[in-house]
């Protein structure tokens, strides 16, 4: 136990995965709010950080608020801003096509990003759930033409209350299948991208900050790779029986968020 609480000790801010680690679809998980509230008693932050762009990082503030979380914890970023921040630096004043639900499209448009389904200069692709026909087959046919490729994410499902759902990992699949290219760059968890944002974000030191989340491949290779303290809970896509199969261990493991308190 005395080790745990040393290697908690100098984290200023929890860096929360969502669907799987916070709640699961519509169902807040057991001991999410706990946890926050013990965060507030010991004057730690936490900044909610997921991978899924299919909506703005508003609608999960929106979201949040419904489950009942309150200020000072209303702070989320996503792959699908950290994808516009990097765009608009590496393509200045160049038009993207955009692969995603219209509410990214939105949050994209008011950060600055042009945005183009005829011409466009490059390709964004996030985690469409209006995805069709018609829209694979012209995204397919701009990435088979050469232009840059860039993903939000690569999570390959999205956890639901009743399993998984694809997301951009399957569809990434689908146009490395039909254009044989993968992404050029992708953003999100476990990528550079992303924790250049919370560093701006926070303005913390890595070492100042905890990754928690309920992925290998994507939270916790995210500490692995950047040296973030890692701490997997297993309310979402990892049991404990992937551990032995995974080159991505965890510094930490819970069985939950609130089975954290006892040590913060």
């Amino acid at each position: 136990m005395q080790l745990i609480r040393q290697r908690l000790a100098p984290i200023r801010c929890f860096l929360l995965d969502m669907d799987g680690t916070f709640y699961l679809g519509e169902r807040l998980l057991d001991g999410s709010l706990a946890f926050l509230d013990r965060l507030r008693a010991t004057g730690r932050s936490a900044l909610f950080l997921t991978n899924n762009s299919s909506k703005s990082a508003q609608a999960y503030v929106d979201k949040l608020r419904r489950m009942g979380v309150e200020e000072p914890f209303l702070n989320v970023l996503t792959s699908g801003q950290a994808a516009a921040r990097y765009c608009l630096s590496a393509f200045p004043g160049q038009r993207a096509f955009v692969l995603g639900n219209p509410s990214l499209k939105a949050e994209l448009r008011a950060m600055g990003l042009p945005l183009e389904d005829d011409s466009p200069d490059y390709v964004l692709v996030g985690y469409d759930t209006t995805l069709d026909y018609s829209k694979m087959t012209r995204v397919c046919d701009l990435v088979r033409q050469g232009l840059p490729y860039i993903a939000t994410h690569p999570d390959l499902n999205c956890p639901t209350e009743t399993g998984f759902a694809p997301d951009i990992g399957a569809i990434i699949a689908f146009i490395e299948a039909s254009t044989g290219r993968r992404p050029d760059r992708i953003i999100g968890k476990p990528y550079e991208g992303i924790v250049q944002d919370v560093l701006e974000y926070t303005g913390l030191d890595k070492r100042q900050l905890a990754m928690v989340g309920d992925r290998l491949y994507t939270d916790i290779a995210t500490g692995r790779n950047f040296g973030i303290l890692s701490i997997l809970v297993l309310t979402g896509e990892t049991k404990r029986e992937d551990l032995s199969r995974s080159a991505d261990q965890p510094d930490l493991m819970f069985e939950r968020l609130s089975a954290m308190n006892p040590y913060l």
